[in-house]
């Protein structure tokens, strides 16, 4: 699998760059993997991280340019450690070691033949818990197909209905029609969530989506694709934790927070569709971070 790096194709914007001779495209990742971080994280959605946290491994650099980035140093410019697969398989194996939930891969597609590898290590020597593929959904069918069987969850972000916003604040084309392909791929893969008996996700996928200010009917797009194109008992989970970092104080009309006026409008739409199961995030902002507090696990 990791020919694949000898002419990377490995997501849509298939750069074909020899990676495996440090030559870098769009992404900017290398041969080596690289991590910025691997801990405890108690802020997923409850059936991810509650009671024991979700082990979550920050992968370095991704294939989107979001100009709203909130891990915007690991993802943009490139904060992290280079390790070797084995090293990451220890990672894997010491984070379940801490007893948490599952191991939360974010922004993983640069790296999934790597992933791959080092997940049959880690299984080899005892890893048993749920791996979760937490990603931007601007992923090839053709690279999602060789992660069934290693990924037991999936956590895809629908960011944009409108590609024109795509184009705008990630710099990418044609995402709504990549990331709808995708969403579809990891639910063939996986269904819908299933818990154990402690309500903590073993397996299904979630799907994300974050409100932004001033684009409203962006995410009733969203929400509307996902309620016409997905089972009726998919879960999806609604953030509003959107505030302006990194490059957003650029753009006007999303250099400000989500007001409550915009989040009560997206509420009262996600009723109106009867969705069944999922999650809104009900934000409070202390001085270091967002801190989400989630609700109507299940929608009346």
């Amino acid at each position: 699998m990791l020919k694949l790096l000898e002419k990377c194709e490995i997501c849509p914007h298939k750069c074909k760059v020899n990676r495996t001779n440090n030559q870098v495209g769009r992404c900017k990742s290398k041969n080596t993997v690289k991590v910025a971080k691997a801990s405890v994280h108690n802020f997923e959605e409850p059936c991810i991280s509650k009671i024991n946290g979700s082990g979550t491994v920050f992968f370095s650099n991704c294939n989107l340019n979001c100009v709203f980035c909130q891990n915007y140093e690991i993802s943009q410019q490139g904060l992290g450690k280079e390790i070797t697969i084995k090293e990451l398989s220890e990672v894997f194996l010491k984070l379940q070691n801490e007893n948490v939930n599952n191991i939360n891969l974010v922004t993983p597609t640069s790296y999934v033949p790597q992933i791959v590898e080092a997940i049959k290590i880690a299984k080899s020597k005892g890893l048993k818990i749920p791996i979760v593929y937490n990603t931007n959904s601007y992923e090839n069918v053709e690279t999602l197909k060789l992660l069934e069987g290693y990924i037991d969850i999936y956590l895809p972000d629908l960011k944009y209905a409108e590609n024109n916003l795509g184009k705008q604040y990630s710099n990418i084309n044609n995402y709504f029609e990549i990331a709808t392909k995708a969403i579809k791929e990891m639910y063939r893969q996986v269904g819908n969530i299933e818990f154990n008996e402690n309500g903590i996700a073993k397996k299904g996928i979630i799907i994300r989506h974050l409100v932004m200010p001033n684009h409203v009917e962006n995410s009733k797009k969203v929400l509307q694709w996902i309620k016409d194109n997905m089972p009726d008992d998919i879960f999806v989970s609604v953030m509003n934790q959107y505030f302006p970092t990194y490059k957003a104080k650029e753009f006007k009309d999303i250099n400000r927070k989500l007001t409550n006026r915009e989040m009560k409008k997206i509420e009262e739409f996600i009723y109106s569709l009867n969705f069944k199961n999922g999650y809104i995030q009900d934000t409070e902002k202390n001085e270091q971070q967002y801190v989400p507090n989630w609700k109507d696990v299940t929608f009346l």
